[in-house]
């Protein structure tokens, strides 16, 4: 099967918003498949349960896990197929971190129905026997393919990619992290060996392809760019071939407008991230269309 004839890519797209998406891959509508998917995607929440207080000077009232499950369950009243993604840093930042571990971090976003995270580098911060310990708190998937956790005891906790349907749609979510080194202590990940993010990217977005994927997303916590040659969400855009979203975290980015950028094929990535502390979520509306589809983008506070 040819991959030029494959997919078709988005010609024209109308950006607003912190989640605009762009370069979003079409196929033939599958029999029965819905037309259009919601995406909600959070990052960077350190662990802030608790909304900020009324009298912050940044985030007034904002944030907070409770405001957060409102606004899913609004989204999914209205799409019962809400995709929801987080791309990483869940933990470390207040008291409940330091209490218990992450356990009610993972507790709730499993019962808000996260379908996917990224391991962002905070999630190191108990180190690899304090993430095992919690993990079964979460019903969703942790995934970092460029983290290779074979010998150590996160072994068959954190996989590389996952493949979900939604509402016919098959959806092949894979997940990239950034380099620990000099961000968390060395004992902290002792065992784990961190690969190439772009080369395990290319590999990820090569297998999910072949896995007929309408849609292809990259769960990144690289960071969205870099002055010097670092790994970053932009650099990945730009060095891949048929990922479609990037939806980033790290650098704690509220973009609006998103970052655009062109891919090996010549064809339009666009990157996503919400910010810092849960106070806003990406959402988009990815309309299939047989040989085109549309994205409506919009962000909202939480």
């Amino acid at each position: 099967m040819q991959q030029s004839s494959r997919r078709q890519f988005l010609r024209q797209l109308g950006v607003a918003g912190v989640a605009a998406m762009a370069g979003i891959p079409a196929l033939a509508l599958r029999p029965g498949a819905v037309d259009s998917l919601t995406i909600m995607h959070t990052n960077d929440t350190h662990s802030r349960l608790d909304p900020y207080p009324i009298n912050d000077p940044n985030y007034p009232g904002m944030g907070g896990y409770a405001r957060r499950a409102t606004l899913v369950r609004r989204l999914r009243e209205q799409d019962p197929n809400l995709l929801l993604l987080d791309a990483g840093d869940i933990f470390q930042g207040t008291p409940y971190f330091n209490m218990y571990g992450g356990e009610p971090e993972l507790k709730l976003m499993s019962k808000m129905g996260y379908d996917a995270a990224a391991f962002g580098n905070h999630e190191f911060d108990n180190g690899m026997d304090g993430f095992a310990r919690v993990s079964p708190y979460a019903n969703f998937p942790f995934l970092a393919a460029n983290y290779d956790f074979s010998r150590t005891i996160l072994a068959d906790k954190v996989g590389d990619y996952k493949v979900i349907r939604k509402g016919g749609r098959k959806v092949g979510i894979y997940g990239i992290g950034i380099n620990p080194q000099g961000l968390v202590s060395k004992n902290l990940y002792e065992g784990m060996v961190f690969l190439d993010p772009i080369a395990k990217a290319r590999e990820m977005e090569s297998k999910l392809i072949t896995m007929d994927c309408d849609l292809i997303i990259c769960l990144s916590h690289l960071g969205l760019y870099y002055q010097d040659e670092r790994p970053s969400d932009v650099m990945l855009a730009r060095y891949t071939r048929y990922t479609d979203i990037i939806v980033g975290g790290h650098t704690h980015n509220l973009l609006d407008p998103p970052r655009r950028e062109e891919n090996l094929g010549g064809r339009t990535v666009t990157i996503g991230q919400a910010g810092y502390g849960g106070t806003y979520a990406g959402i988009m509306q990815v309309r299939f269309n047989g040989e085109n589809n549309f994205v409506e983008p919009y962000t909202t506070k939480v």
